[in-house]
């Protein structure tokens, strides 16, 4: 899905925008507006998203659907099946950043979950992903678990699957370790709700 990710002004979001801390790793846009076009269904939709820290995610605060097409009306059925979910889930790796410098450093250069995907998907290099799973539990593995469960639970997606697939460990194993970085206070300001309807 090609979505238009701007600030609540229309600007670009860039890491300039990212003033909010959420855990002791992360920094991101307190909103976004997300816009994609759904050419077969013929709607253009613009979702508005906050961060709200007690809900610990992006919540959607405001949807607007425009037909793109003079044989489209927008009324519940055609509403019904824009997935507002997925657009906020596509939109939030580009509104959640992190830094591999020291932040203090003002010449710290700060990247999008986005930025940091590959082409395969992946966040994390398969080297670091191996070496952080051969470790022992340490303060490296609490990092890259709340950078994980903080990319995955603010946009709305289910964290356990994406330590998973990311390290390469079994879903006993994820939900241990997040049990671990919620216990070490990791995980503050982050939450998935696993009842959350995933179309929106």
């Amino acid at each position: 899905m090609k979505v238009d990710v701007k600030t609540l002004d229309g600007n670009p979001v860039t890491w300039r925008e990212a003033t909010q801390p959420v855990g002791s790793v992360l920094r991101i846009a307190p909103a976004f507006v997300a816009t994609t076009t759904d050419a077969a269904l013929g709607v253009e939709t613009s979702v508005t998203a906050r961060y709200m820290h007690d809900e610990g995610r992006y919540v959607i605060r405001g949807v607007a659907n425009t037909s793109t097409r003079d044989d489209v009306e927008i009324n519940y059925p055609t509403v019904a099946k824009v997935g507002m979910q997925a657009i906020v889930q596509s939109a939030a790796p580009r509104c959640i950043f992190l830094t591999l410098d020291d932040e203090e450093d003002a010449r710290a250069e700060w990247l999008s979950v986005d930025q940091l995907t590959t082409a395969g998907r992946r966040i994390l290099p398969p080297a670091v992903a191996a070496e952080v799973v051969k470790r022992g539990g340490g303060e490296a593995r609490m990092e890259v678990i709340e950078l994980l469960y903080g990319s995955a639970a603010l946009a709305g997606l289910p964290p356990a699957k994406l330590i998973q697939r990311e390290l390469g460990i079994p879903h006993r194993t994820a939900s241990q370790w997040i049990i671990d970085a919620r216990k070490a206070g990791r995980l503050e300001g982050m939450n998935y709700n696993a009842g959350r309807p995933a179309g929106g």
